[in-house]
């Protein structure tokens, strides 16, 4: 079973959590407080019942946990105050709040399509990937114009398909606004606020020029 989140893939079973096809290093408490999270989302856990999860039978001081959970946030990007995945739950613990595909068939991001903007080649992984402004999406895109979850593509049997998840400035494929879930084809152009992004096919070429 693989768990998908944001641009992340999580592998339990092999211990792994993988981003764009790289491994992310975890030690293996920070690990296991990820998988204990994941498990029990979007329940919050207890220091204590987090530090029996990870250190069973041992005594440790206070500081270890918040290191650990330090630990989690560095490698998914995001800070105490930012936080995406992991929620502070004041004087009580943490809980694991962004939103998670489960994949039991334990798809990977090898999909060959992709996106380009710019002269940046963003791959996108099997299933949904969602674009906007929050941090958590597979394609982050910093601006006001932009929805924190604006848009997604979905990559399912060879077939991408692109959905205006209901933003305020919409979605543009082929200089029009999208409407309901439509199907892309190679070389397709989208705009999404300030972003021309252009939709590789698997198996097309790997750069192409934006007009």
């Amino acid at each position: 079973m693989s768990l998908r989140f944001g641009r992340f893939v999580f592998e339990e079973s092999s211990r792994e959590l993988t981003t764009g096809g790289r491994r992310v290093p975890l030690s293996p408490q920070a690990f296991e407080l990820l998988a204990v999270l994941l498990r029990a989302r979007p329940r919050a856990l207890s220091k204590a019942e987090l530090r029996d999860r990870l250190w069973p039978g041992t005594f440790v001081g206070e500081t270890s946990l918040p290191r650990v959970v330090g630990e989690v946030r560095r490698a998914l990007g995001e800070t105490p105050d930012g936080a995406v995945f992991v929620r502070t739950v004041q004087r009580f613990g943490y809980a694991f709040v962004g939103a998670v595909i489960e994949d039991p068939g334990g798809a990977g991001p090898e999909t060959g399509c992709a996106l380009q903007w710019g002269e940046r080649m963003v791959p996108l992984l099997a299933g949904e990937n969602l674009v906007g402004r929050d941090p958590g999406c597979a394609l982050r895109i910093p601006s006001g114009l932009v929805s924190r979850q604006h848009a997604r593509i979905v990559v399912t049997g060879g077939r991408a398909t692109l959905q205006d998840l209901g933003s305020k400035n919409g979605t543009q494929l082929g200089g029009r606004r999208a409407s309901g879930q439509v199907e892309l084809a190679d070389g397709d152009e989208i705009r999404i606020g300030p972003a021309l992004l252009v939709f590789c096919a698997a198996g097309a070429g790997s750069t192409r020029t934006q007009g």
